[in-house]
């Protein structure tokens, strides 16, 4: 039986992976900052992990000596890309850091798949991005996961660990933070249909992703560690859907048209699209067989449908 940590257990991402290794036949370790939750929280065993502290996190992986670790820990948001930058760097770079060196020392044979994002590319010069695209931030989220991917590369080169970073593209569920446009849109769509009569108030209409399902981009993971080399990969379904074409999908599930019932803004404050975030994931296609098998419709038909049943339910 295999072995393996997930870092960052307890977000979408967490679920997702660790209902996959489970249903693979791995023991699963699931780590989170987190110190309010127990072992039901989780379907794996749950500890704590103090990402900051690299004593703690080196006596962890000695302990277990995982076949495989995955880092999904992240300080995230749509909403946060800029605020505090001196904590994102520190939880988003500088624990891989700490992660890598303690692997080296205590459990160099296990498996090492940092989660990376697609903004890297924030201000990338072309479109689709690929793994030779250049890494251009611009923001502290950004910088601080091209710090984590170089030192991804660093280890793998130098110390000679199987250590890889997914670079994902937006993705979704059921199980993404309210925060986050897609489950925003969603929520609306649930409370509308039950006649709240609100009006959605959002960012710019032609703001475009490349949107796909969480539980196909940790598939993806699953399969970088499954490889004979280590290498970086795209993660991304290769398509991009505009904000209003969200709406327009989420709205239809209930039978809806979204400009009755949707108002888009500019938004100033909030960064200018430079270019178009599109991942090419022709790469994963050829060398891990993997490509996105949840369409951008029936993904956004599963979030309405499941705010749907938990607006009935509470109802």
């Amino acid at each position: 039986m295999k072995r393996a940590l997930v870092i960052g257990a307890l977000g979408q991402d967490g679920a997702y992976l660790t209902d996959l290794l489970l249903g693979e036949r791995y023991e699963v370790f699931g780590a989170t900052h987190r110190t309010t939750v127990s072992d039901a929280d989780y379907r794996g065993r749950l500890l704590h992990l103090d990402l900051t502290s690299f004593d703690a996190i080196r006596a962890v992986l000695a302990q277990l000596q995982p076949d495989e670790v995955y880092n999904l820990a992240a300080r995230a948001s749509s909403a946060q890309l800029f605020d505090d930058a001196i904590q994102s760097g520190d939880i988003n770079g500088l624990a891989v850091a700490r992660m890598l060196e303690a692997i080296h020392q205590v459990s160099p044979r296990s498996r090492f798949c940092q989660a990376s994002s697609s903004e890297i590319f924030a201000a990338a010069s072309e479109t689709p991005q690929t793994e030779t695209t250049p890494v251009s931030p611009c923001n502290a989220y950004g910088a601080a996961k091209v710090y984590a991917m170089h030192m991804v590369r660093a280890y793998r080169d130098q110390k000679n660990l199987f250590a890889c970073s997914a670079i994902l593209y937006n993705h979704e569920s059921p199980l993404r933070p309210a925060h986050f446009v897609t489950r925003k849109v969603a929520q609306a769509v649930a409370r509308i249909a039950r006649g709240s009569g609100e009006i959605l108030h959002l960012g710019p209409a032609d703001h475009r992703r490349d949107w796909g399902h969480a539980r196909d981009h940790v598939r993806a993971l699953h399969l970088m560690l499954q490889t004979e080399n280590a290498e970086d990969f795209i993660v991304a379904t290769g398509v991009t859907h505009s904000v209003a074409e969200l709406c327009e999908a989420a709205f239809a599930v209930v039978g809806l048209d979204f400009r009755r019932h949707v108002v888009f803004a500019d938004l100033p404050e909030r960064r200018a699209e430079t270019r178009e975030l599109r991942g090419d994931p022709a790469k994963a296609r050829r060398l891990l067989g993997w490509s996105a098998t949840t369409s951008f419709q029936d993904l956004i038909r599963e979030m309405v449908e499941a705010e749907l049943a938990a607006t009935t339910g509470a109802g």
